[in-house]
């Protein structure tokens, strides 16, 4: 009988060591450059290891490190995400070897040169993606192709069902199941966090379940997490749902869509959203949420995610393509997207906006009642007892009768009331008028950067409050908007971009951009 090498039997001899490092949706583990292991079977850093302890493996992304007081040499360190996914108790004895690479990547390949993939090529790469076999350094390069080379209609077809069938889909049992999605690219837009207490509060389902901002400043999430707890699993969601007929969450946590929590992960530092992955991330999520009634909102601006009527109108056959062909009534509206809506951008400042709606307060922001009430009269005549025009007025008496606020309240008591009180950001800077004339443009874009260096989303009382808005007079050394942020360096850096360009142009009226909407 052949004996074991000293490297096959130390293989089964590596202790495992929880290390708290958030990797965030990236399996890593760590092991010391001394390992005899790592010696003996020539591993690399970032390359793909195989974890294994009898039924149980994960694939993990290789970490070299020096120090032994992260890892020992007979040690094998695994990251938060990794550690939760592989489910062993600290000190466990585990096993490593090469990770076969996944099957998938050719076609990734063949995306990259440009072809085009057919449904077993997308359903592939998603499973490999939700199982954790693609790097990071993989998931884009996938995200980048589809993004460059586009994808036609039938592939992001493909790519929808695929991301469906990867994670949980709910089903509510009931015939129509409401919900509401804004492409985004708007700062301050937060409708969501009005439309779905006026619809729910007039009786219809509406389970709204959101992703984190991806390249803007907050997301519904994001901004819902100053008020409530977004972070439900399945259970909680459905006992929520069922007795207030809504919510407002997170969906990571349901499992909905989960490799669309994956690519976000990696879409975020890179600034990507191409049109084809936007629309089967939409898509996906509403479906695994049990939708069957959706409302798309796409703003139309100079420095909106779509700046053309003619895109707008493409978009929106490609939703229509798609969702006729999953089985969800779906609608679109084109709406203003030349300036930011509401006065704050950012979590704290966005909620601050939105419960001023809600309670019907003076100061509020007249654009986003008006526009969360247009887009929720739009929702609410997907009720056949609602007759086609109607459904302004009754989201009107709704948010007016106090209605509304009082089904928002009852969203955060179930969700768990956040217990942090959280505040704008204490470091602040006015940034002022450079001459006099009247509010012609406003970057939504650089809006969005200010915000985002100034800390937000991650830091929630970060962002930027406005002060003046399209059309409106300003004398030169007027303030047009308050910079917020919580942290120095983060204050520093976006004083310093709002001095290259503060995002505002000041002329004459006739300079202000025309608007194309549909209400």
């Amino acid at each position: 009988m052949q004996k074991k090498t000293k490297a096959e039997k130390n293989k089964a001899k590596l202790s495992l060591r929880r290390l708290a490092i958030d990797t965030y949706h990236e399996n890593v583990t760590y092991l010391h450059r001394e390992c005899e292991v790592y010696r003996a079977e020539g591993f690399q850093a970032l390359s793909k290891l195989k974890i294994c302890e009898n039924s149980r493996h994960i694939l993990a992304v290789l970490n070299v490190v020096d120090d032994e007081n992260i890892v020992a040499p007979g040690e094998l360190g695994l990251s938060e995400e990794a550690f939760a996914k592989l489910g062993l108790k600290e000190g466990t004895m585990v096993n490593i070897d090469h990770a076969e690479p996944p099957d998938s990547m050719n076609a990734v390949r063949r995306k990259i040169a440009g072809e085009r993939l057919d449904q077993d090529d997308y359903r592939q790469i998603i499973n490999d993606i939700t199982e954790k076999r693609y790097s990071k350094t993989e998931i884009s390069a996938f995200l980048v192709a589809s993004g460059q080379t586009d994808m036609d209609r039938d592939e992001v077809l493909y790519l929808t069902e695929a991301m469906l069938e990867a994670g949980e889909r709910l089903d509510w049992d009931e015939p129509l199941v409401a919900d509401k999605h804004c492409i985004g690219g708007i700062p301050g837009n937060r409708t969501s966090m009005l439309v779905v207490p006026i619809v729910a509060a007039h009786g219809m389902l509406i389970p709204k379940t959101s992703s984190r901002a991806i390249t803007s400043p907050a997301g519904t999430a994001d901004t819902m997490e100053v008020l409530a707890n977004v972070e439900l699993d399945i259970s909680k969601l459905h006992d929520i749902v069922r007795k207030l007929r809504a919510c407002l969450a997170w969906g990571g946590t349901a499992n909905l869509s989960p490799a669309d929590d994956i690519m976000i992960a990696v879409e975020r530092p890179l600034g990507i959203d191409s049109i084809g992955q936007m629309v089967a991330s939409i898509l996906s999520k509403k479906l695994s949420a049990g939708s069957t009634h959706l409302l798309i909102d796409i703003p139309v601006g100079p420095t909106a995610k779509v700046r053309q009527m003619r895109q707008a109108q493409r978009l929106r056959k490609l939703f229509e393509f798609v969702g006729d062909r999953l089985g969800i009534q779906l609608e679109v509206v084109i709406t203003d997207g030349r300036q930011p809506i509401g006065f704050g951008i950012g979590p704290v400042l966005e909620t601050r906006d939105v419960m001023q709606v809600l309670q019907n307060v003076t100061e509020a922001p007249v654009d986003l009642r008006q526009k969360a009430l247009r887009l929720a009269g739009r929702v609410l005549e997907f009720d056949p007892d609602v007759r086609g025009g109607d459904g302004y007025a009754i989201a009107r008496d709704i948010l007016d009768s106090g209605r509304a606020l009082d089904k928002m309240l009852g969203i955060i008591k179930a969700q768990g009331a956040q217990t942090i009180k959280f505040k704008p950001g204490k470091l602040t800077r006015d940034v002022c008028s450079p001459a006099n004339g009247v509010v012609t443009d406003i970057n939504n874009l650089t809006m969005a950067h200010i915000a985002r260096f100034a800390g937000a989303p991650m830091a929630k009382g970060a962002g930027v409050d406005l002060y003046k808005k399209l059309g409106d007079p300003v004398k030169k050394g007027e303030p047009l908007y308050r910079i917020y942020a919580e942290y120095p360096s983060d204050f520093d850096f976006a004083v310093q971009l709002s001095e290259r360009d503060n995002g505002y142009r000041i002329g004459s009226e006739d300079e202000i951009p025309k608007v194309f909407v549909e209400f």
